[in-house]
């Protein structure tokens, strides 16, 4: 998977992670910037979703499409789609653009909307990738969960870089009966859930 990226998909991933380091020290406002996850947890996505069981792979927070590439790398190995969602407009048209240029129109469907309110649709959902604006990860979550499979796979991102921001959100998920949770220490912290 990680041997045979194709050179679009590369291409685009370069590109965008200079947008973001830029963006990370020329003072674009915060909510302005792509936000992108590192190279190292694109991996660590991808394999998580390589490794869950079949059905529907979902992201929250698409930004520019950075995120989204690294798990169609996994859905085209596991020969699934992935559905991703964006509520900004401006985002919306940075990841149709990216999805063009890395070549993966086909493997990924981009919703423009707020998560919040489509979750609703679709059942039978195996993977989510949750990195949208913090203060909605509850409302995610507990759209997620009740559509998820046995087995299934939720991770939330930056869960260690806004701990304290995300506490009560934590404590919620770690002692919820409907899933087993472990907090991966990658980079800005991944919570990973499996749905007994």
């Amino acid at each position: 998977m990680f041997h045979d990226i194709f050179d679009p998909i590369k291409e685009r991933m370069n590109y965008l992670e200079l947008i973001d380091k830029n963006d990370r020290i020329d003072g674009t406002p915060k909510l302005h910037r792509l936000r992108q996850i590192p190279p190292e947890t694109g991996k660590f996505i991808a394999l998580m979703l390589s490794a869950s069981p079949d059905g529907i792979a979902m992201e929250i927070g698409t930004s520019a499409g950075y995120s989204s590439m690294w798990l169609a790398l996994a859905c085209r190995e596991t020969n699934r789609k992935l559905i991703t969602f964006e509520i900004q407009e401006e985002k919306v048209k940075m990841a149709r653009e990216t999805f063009s240029k890395a070549g993966i129109e086909n493997i990924v469907e981009l919703v423009h909307g707020d998560a919040r309110h489509l979750i609703s649709r679709y059942a039978g959902i195996s993977f989510c990738f949750l990195d949208c604006d913090k203060e909605y990860y509850p409302d995610c979550y507990e759209a997620v969960i009740p559509k998820m499979i046995r087995g299934g796979i939720l991770i939330a991102d930056n869960v260690i870089s806004h701990a304290a921001m995300l506490k009560p959100f934590l404590d919620y998920v770690y002692n919820d009966q409907r899933v087993d949770t472990v907090l991966v220490p990658l980079k800005n912290g991944e919570l990973v859930c499996r749905k007994r």
